[in-house]
Parts: structure tokens; C-alpha cells; sequence
């Protein structure tokens, strides 16, 4: 065994680590070691939002100020307990094979191949034509910032309200903020897609001093995009707890609504950026704080429905129940320190973790549509 390569037990399975010592984030001196012990530490919130869900890896072997590269196909050299699921590529015309990351040691391979950053689909691979959730990612273009998106993000949240549904709010850990409406349903991306196009679209129209819904880059400066386009089975968004290949180990972390209220009120965009360390500390007091976008089931209303509240001219005004914030958060369970120390000290025995689920079967993952 190479000097700069450490064995660690996982769940019973060894798994062999190497450059533990190698500089990732060069401003903030944060390494390859440092950066598996969070994805260690965070994986009792972490693992269930990856579950089941095709994985796009984003590589940065010499760090993040190096050079990246994306991988969809699982790479051949993976351990056969790595699990994974076929998804039709129509770009590709084939299928290609995505990793799934079911348990605690396929995580720590991947990061271990320098995944800094963990990209999902909004769909499981068991129906990769149903979307669980609908999503907005609000994105500030200069000299706008998160600020600004908390103010649209607001708005979002207040047209859901109207409409009955919750809605969800993370950090990009980059410069915006993503709103999650979760739905668990049997809706399709033919059904949300639209959805998010009209209601980015009606928010333009409302507030076009602000908010711009065109994808042209041109027409962003001062005012924040509303993506609306990721709601597409072909799309990946950056996965809940996921580090970003920023100067510093910033993580796209969830955060309550009074935060994005408070953001907005002081106008203080750095009350909402979360390094790693930060984001361990939060998960540990407030357990899992997008734990309901996994589970909550909710209805899509009708496109036509959200035209008429849009028409009748206040859409982004609270609804007469606010719903609070939910209180179902999980609490972060048994974290992984003993694994963690495995990092710096060999020979010492894995605590165990959740089981993987069983991965889809090709008969049951669906086709996708052509994109």
C-alpha cells in the first residue's frame, strides 16, 4: 500500500483513501481528508435525499480551483457493492449508468474520487419521468445578491401559500437561494415544468424591476433569474448538503423562512452562507430541516388555477394561514465520528450506519422522454 493511501472499515466493507492530506480548497487550506469526515458526519441527514436518486458526479481531482469534470456513467473501477440504475440518454442514445449512493460507503468512495459536489435528479430512478418536488432556483445577477433572492424566494413561498402547498427554502451554497415544493405524487415533468414557467413568468410580469424569467444572461444584471427550467428529467440541481466548489467549503444548506426574512431585513448577505462546519453544527440542533420535502405529500394545482390567482392581482400576498414552518424534523440520529477518526487513525472499527436501499431493476426504471 502506497504511504499517502489509508484503509478504513465502512460498514464492514474496506475501502482504501488516498491524498488525505491534499489541498481541496486552497484558500481556506481545507483538505481531501476534511472534506470526507463532513460527508461522513453529515450522511445521517444527507443520505436519505440521495437515496434512490441518479447522481451526476462533479469531479475536481486538483481541487477547486483546478479543473472539473462531469461523470454520469458510474465509473467502471467502482466496487461491485456500488449500486446502480440505467437511465435513458436520448442525447446519447443509450442507456447510461448512473451511480445511486444507497449507504455511507458509496458516499465516501465518491468523495474519495473528489466528487466535491453531489448533483441529483429531481426523480428517483424506479420513475425517472415523475419528479417528486418542484423546484425554483433563484439566481442574482450583478450586483444583486442572495438578498434579492430572499425577497423572490418570499414571494414564491406566498404564491404556495395561496395555493395551499408548503414550500421549502435551501442556499445554493453558491450566490442563490432554490425554493422545494415537495409533492410525492404522481405528477410529471410535463405537468411541473409549465407550472414553474407560468409562475416565473407572472412573477416578471409583476415585478419586472426585479425579477427576470428569460435564461439570457444579458438581460439578468440587477435582477434575479427564477430558473425555472431545472424542473426537466434530464436536469440535475445540487442535492441538499452538498458542499460547493466556492473559495470556501460552503454547503447548499437548508434554512428556516424567518432566516430568509432576517436576510432580507438587514440586507446582510453573508447570514446566509453556511461553511461545513457551520452546516454539522445546525444539523446536530435542528435535526433535518428538508426531512418534509421527502415525505410530504401535495397536490400541483392546475396551471389554470395559478393564472387566475395571478389575475386577480395578489398572488404574493400571505395567505390568511401561513402555514409555519414545519416541525417534523428529524432529529440528526447517531453520527459517524468513529469513522471520522478512521481518517487520521487506521485500525480502528466503523460504527454502523443506515442500509442501502435496494437499487431500481432495469425493468422497472423508466424510459426517459427525448429531450
Amino acid at each position: 500500500m502506497a504511504k499517502d493511501e489509508t484503509v478504513v472499515d465502512i460498514e464492514g466493507r474496506a475501502l482504501r483513501l488516498s491524498n488525505l492530506g491534499k489541498v481541496l480548497y486552497p484558500e481556506a487550506g481545507f483538505t481531501k481528508g476534511q472534506m470526507i469526515d463532513y460527508y461522513v458526519r453529515i450522511a445521517p441527514v444527507l443520505l436519505p435525499h440521495l437515496e434512490g436518486r441518479p447522481l451526476t458526479l462533479k469531479r475536481y481531482p486538483n481541487g477547486v480551483t483546478g479543473m472539473h469534470f462531469y461523470e454520469k456513467n458510474c465509473p467502471d473501477h467502482r466496487p461491485e457493492w456500488v449500486q446502480t440504475a440505467p437511465v435513458w440518454s436520448a442525447g446519447n442514445n443509450k442507456w447510461m449508468k448512473y451511480c445511486l449512493v444507497q449507504d455511507l460507503a458509496t458516499l465516501v468512495w465518491c468523495a474519495n474520487l473528489a466528487d466535491i459536489e453531489l448533483h441529483t435528479s429531481l426523480s428517483r430512478a424506479v420513475d425517472i419521468l415523475r419528479p417528486t418536488m418542484i423546484v425554483f432556483d433563484l439566481d442574482p445577477g450583478e450586483p444583486a445578491d442572495i438578498v434579492q433572492c430572499c425577497q423572490v424566494g418570499l414571494w414564491v413561498r406566498a404564491v404556495f401559500d395561496r395555493l395551499g402547498l408548503e414550500s421549502f427554502p435551501k442556499t445554493s451554497g453558491s450566490k442563490g437561494l432554490q425554493v422545494y415544493v415537495p409533492l410525492n405524487s404522481t405528477i410529471t415533468y410535463d405537468e411541473t415544468k409549465p407550472f414553474a414557467h407560468e409562475l416565473a413568468s407572472a412573477l416578471e410580469r409583476q415585478h419586472p424591476d426585479l425579477v427576470v424569467s428569460e435564461m439570457k444572461k444579458n438581460v439578468r444584471g440587477g435582477k434575479v433569474f427564477v430558473d425555472w427550467s431545472q424542473n426537466d428529467d434530464h436536469k440535475t440541481t445540487v442535492c441538499v448538503y452538498s458542499l460547493r466548489a466556492k473559495a470556501r467549503p460552503t454547503v447548499s444548506a437548508p434554512v428556516k423562512w424567518d432566516e430568509v426574512k432576517r436576510c432580507l431585513q438587514k440586507g446582510d448577505p453573508e447570514l446566509l452562507v453556511f461553511d461545513s462546519d457551520e452546516v454539522l453544527s445546525r444539523s446536530k440542533k435542528m435535526g433535518d430541516l428538508f426531512e418534509p420535502v421527502l415525505e410530504l405529500r401535495q397536490k400541483l394545482p392546475a396551471l389554470e388555477e395559478l393564472q387566475k390567482l395571478f389575475a386577480a392581482g395578489d398572488a404574493v400576498r400571505p395567505g390568511p394561514n401561513l402555514r409555519a414552518a414545519s416541525k417534523r424534523s428529524a432529529t440528526a440520529g447517531e453520527r459517524r465520528s468513529v469513522v471520522s477518526e478512521q481518517l487520521t487513525q487506521s485500525g480502528r472499527p466503523a460504527s454502523k450506519g443506515r442500509k442501502g436501499a435496494k437499487p431500481p431493476s432495469d425493468s422497472t426504471t423508466r424510459k426517459r422522454r427525448p429531450a
